[in-house]
Order: structure tokens, then C-alpha cells, then sequence
């Protein structure tokens, strides 16, 4: 199966999500992660992204007679990039945002089902800005928007963290003016 037909699907993305960070885990152990959803199709999700190579097995053992397998995420394979996104047509754009709509839609819901939510101690954020800008500047506050998140992917789970969602989401509002005809 191909990675995008593989990741636009709302229970395999969240497993990508709940995977993401370096982490091994079992699916017994992502299906606590996602109580939301049987056990039995985290596990039919985990299959298909293990057969499609986005997780991969990182350890098995013997528990109780059966094979108990520990998954980590490929995070080669778990991307839609820059070549895939220019070869998806219009209605394979939409798709693929409304599962991630979705995925994020779900995952706030888990976060509000919480015994503990609190929103405004927890520093939530959904906040949006229209912005002008031209392609160089669109560039250029890309570019500013790695540098401050990418380092950051890379910290590990430790006492005093907390693991965020950060999902940033642009597109163009509206067409560019143009130009008044000086004829």
C-alpha cells in the first residue's frame, strides 16, 4: 500500500502520532494511548502500517505463549513529502487535510476527556492570523518556523515534559490582487 493511501486514514495517523518521539511500544500499549478506539482495530492498524513499513519491529517476546512485538516508527517512510504532495490531485488534498483535521479533532478530544484537562494551565492554543505575505517572506517565516520547532523534535520524554501537538496549517486565503490594467 502506498504511504499516503497508508496515512490518510484517521486511526493509522494517530498511531503515527503516538508513535512519534522515538518511542517503542507494543500495541496493547498504543491501544491505552487511544482508548477511544477497539483494541481490535489499533490492531488491524498496526498491521497494515508494519506491512506498509511504516512501523517496524523493534523486539519481540514470549508472553503467556503468545508473540508480544514492540513497534518504532519509520520516520522515513511516516512523511508525505514535497514530490508526493505536488502529485496529489485537488480531491486527494482534501482528503488527506480532512484526516489530518480529523486526527487533530480526535487527539483534542482525548486531551478534553481527561480527568485533568486544563486548558489555560496547559497553555493550549488554536488560535489563527491572516497574514500578507509574499512568497520570499512565506519562505522565510517557513524557514523561522523549523528552526524554533526542529531542535525540538528531537527531546526525549523526561519528568517535567509534556508532549504537545504543534500542527501548523497554511494555505492562501484568498487569490492575489491584481494589478489595475494601466491601458
Amino acid at each position: 500500500m502506498d504511504p499516503l493511501d497508508l496515512l490518510a486514514h484517521p486511526v493509522r495517523l494517530r498511531i503515527v502520532h503516538a508513535m512519534r518521539g522515538e518511542r517503542i511500544l507494543t500495541t496493547a500499549e498504543l491501544c491505552a494511548r487511544i482508548p477511544d478506539v477497539s483494541k481490535a482495530t489499533v490492531y488491524r492498524h498496526v498491521d497494515l502500517l508494519a506491512a506498509g513499513e511504516i512501523l517496524e519491529v523493534a523486539g519481540e517476546r514470549r508472553v503467556r505463549g503468545a508473540v508480544e512485538r514492540r513497534y518504532r516508527l519509520r520516520q522515513d517512510r511516516a512523511v508525505i513529502d514535497a514530490g508526493a504532495m505536488r502529485s496529489m490531485s485537488p480531491d486527494d488534498q482534501r482528503r488527506g487535510f480532512a484526516v489530518a483535521m480529523a486526527v487533530l479533532l480526535a487527539e483534542f478530544g482525548a486531551y478534553l476527556d481527561r480527568d485533568h484537562a486544563d486548558p489555560a494551565a496547559d497553555l493550549v492554543g488554536y488560535r489563527q492570523h491572516a497574514v500578507w505575505l509574499s512568497r520570499e517572506e512565506l519562505l522565510e517565516v517557513i524557514g523561522e518556523m523549523r528552526a524554533a520547532i526542529a531542535p525540538r523534535l528531537a527531546n526525549p520524554a523526561a519528568p517535567g515534559r509534556t508532549r504537545y501537538l504543534i500542527s501548523p496549517i497554511m494555505f492562501p486565503a484568498e487569490d492575489p490582487p491584481v494589478a489595475p490594467d494601466p491601458g
